[in-house]
């Protein structure tokens, strides 16, 4: 069995903290803006269509 590179293992244990919240951060700030996004399309598709509305009668 190898011996582990503990250099490599004290470099995760300093910047994991720091990279985590990172991306969990960056994850978050990339979803809203994907559903924002996928959000004016949406509305954008459903304002452009057009559909002829009879009057209804009274």
């Amino acid at each position: 069995m190898k011996k582990p590179n503990l250099h490599l293992v004290f470099q995760w244990l300093i910047f994991l903290p720091v990279i985590l919240p990172l991306c969990i951060i960056f994850g978050a700030i990339q979803g809203v803006i994907n559903t924002v996004e996928q959000m004016a399309l949406q509305m954008w598709a459903d304002a452009s269509t057009i559909d002829k509305v009879e009057p209804s009668e009274l």
